[in-house]
């Protein structure tokens, strides 16, 4: 496996991993995430590509994708009641559903990770939906622990 900075050829295998992660989200919560719509177009994708405040990286198996990384690094500066930190946020993780369970996510997160550390990041961020408990479990396997907890009530 190797991991490396997405390009412009990997957009057809980002959207596709994209389209499972819409699907279980769907699926899980029809009532907020479209059947067949997408996260990103292939334009948007194109854009993110040259957006050094935000990395992508895919694991590549047997030279083809198996999994991607959308990293955003962000800094809180001037913050009434916060300190300043560089933070390095986790936007979307994908594993291919066929690859799952290989450690291609636990590579990724490391990778992620060893990343933030270079850039002098603090702490390294995520959300997940609660309908994705294989993936909250996951992350919590990586080291990862609840930061903050948003709640809902459907009206």
């Amino acid at each position: 496996m190797q991991i490396r900075v997405a390009k412009k050829s990997d957009i057809p295998d980002l959207l596709r991993l994209l389209r499972q992660i819409l699907m279980l989200h769907h699926q899980g919560r029809p009532d907020l995430f479209r059947s067949g719509s997408e996260k990103y177009s292939e334009r948007e994708l194109k854009q993110l590509l040259k957006d050094e405040a935000r990395p992508i990286f895919v694991a590549e198996v047997d030279g083809k994708v198996a999994g991607y990384v959308f990293c955003v690094l962000r800094r809180l500066d001037n913050n009434s009641i916060m300190t300043d930190v560089r933070n390095l946020h986790i936007d979307d993780l994908c594993v291919d559903e066929t690859q799952r369970g290989k450690g291609i996510g636990t590579a990724l997160i490391s990778f992620a990770k060893a990343y933030a550390k270079q850039k002098g990041c603090y702490h390294m961020t995520l959300n997940v939906w609660a309908l994705n408990e294989n993936a909250m479990r996951f992350y919590e396997k990586c080291g990862m622990l609840p930061q903050k907890i948003c709640m809902e009530s459907i009206l």
